[in-house]
């Protein structure tokens, strides 16, 4: 199995922020207070990952993987605190945000571009 590199994890942020718009004009369609929602909890998974990525790829080095495993729980608990602190400042100060579609924006964003990037890596391997 290949290690991600950082060219792969820059492919996987590209197809979120694509996804990421598709969902929100996804949403536009069932209201402006859908699509905000979309738009926030899309937005909020973007600056996770994105930090995330900075994180753990900054001075990358394959030679240390002590450092890097390391890296990547500092980056995982710092993706974590933001995720819970967006969600907390968009609930608190945004009214009428659907959870439902907010959750939803998250999770497509979250979970279809590796499954796409994947499905590119492979096609590509043959």
């Amino acid at each position: 199995m290949r290690q991600p590199d950082a060219a792969q994890v820059k492919r996987v942020l590209k197809i979120q922020f694509i996804t990421a718009l598709a969902a929100v004009l996804f949403g536009s369609f069932f209201g402006l207070s859908v699509a905000l929602s979309v738009l926030i909890g899309a937005g909020v998974c973007l600056l996770a990952n994105t930090v995330f990525a900075l994180w753990v790829f900054r001075d990358y080095r394959a030679e240390e993987p002590g450092g890097l495993l390391m890296r990547f729980y500092g980056a995982e608990v710092a993706k974590i605190a933001i995720i819970l602190g967006l969600f907390a400042v968009a609930f608190v100060t945004i009214e009428g945000l659907n959870l439902l579609a907010l959750l939803g924006g998250y999770f497509v964003v979250q979970v279809l571009p590796p499954v796409v990037a994947a499905q590119l890596d492979a096609r590509a391997i043959k």
